[in-house]
């Protein structure tokens, strides 16, 4: 027989799950496994570095991640001839927590592992609002003022939109901005290197950008 549980009781049960097979090594690690430091602006505000993935696991239950790029990157020695797999991963919850990382390993689950480990240790919180003036509805569903992210020869816009609008974004961005939580945007992008790796990570800078305050 398979019991439901509810999303609170699934958290609180990951959360026991991590504690129980997570063993901190860092300060900060350590202060959230004993329960001093609670939630992600906490950790943020020690000032202490996020060195551990399973930190994150803990104060930020619920987190997604989705593979965007798998590339085979080959190396010659004097050996001979080396592969090995580069991830691209996304991770976030849909609600302004989102980190983007990058993996590399001779297989791809150990690559994708690490690209998901690395992510999680670049998430910060962005900022979302109703910057469109067509809108005014006040809800957090949009960038809250124009922005631009930078990759290689890769510019992305993300122009305030109203609700209702959705993405309007190419297939790498929009999948960057729905784990941020992101619903509505206008978006512009220019270049000539249009990699998936660079266009993920001009959006997920884009998305950075909206912590920065404008005079």
């Amino acid at each position: 027989m398979v019991y439901r549980k509810g999303k609170k009781q699934d958290q609180g049960r990951k959360k026991e799950y991590y504690q129980a097979e997570w063993i901190p090594k860092t300060r900060l690690g350590k202060l959230v496994y004993e329960g001093q430091v609670t939630t992600f602006e906490e950790a943020l505000a020690s000032g202490l570095p996020i060195k551990e993935p399973g930190l994150i696991d803990v104060l930020l239950p619920g987190m997604e991640d989705e593979v965007l790029d798998i590339n085979m990157v080959q190396r010659m020695t004097d050996s001979g001839r080396r592969v090995k797999f580069r991830t691209t991963v996304i991770v976030g919850n849909k609600d302004g927590y989102i980190g983007l990382g990058e993996g590399k390993d001779v297989q791809v689950g150990p690559a994708i592992k690490k690209g998901i480990d690395n992510a999680k240790l670049n998430i910060l919180k962005i900022n979302r609002g109703c910057g469109s003036w067509e809108c005014g509805c006040g809800q957090p569903h949009t960038v809250p003022f124009e922005v631009l992210g930078k990759s290689g020869s890769v510019r992305v816009f993300l122009i305030p939109a109203p609700r209702g609008l959705g993405l309007a974004a190419g297939d790498k961005s929009r999948r960057v901005m729905e784990m941020a939580g992101i619903r509505d945007v206008w978006t512009r992008t220019e270049g000539s290197t249009r990699t998936t790796l660079n266009f993920a990570k001009a959006t997920y800078d884009a998305l950075l950008s909206t912590i920065t305050v404008r005079s």
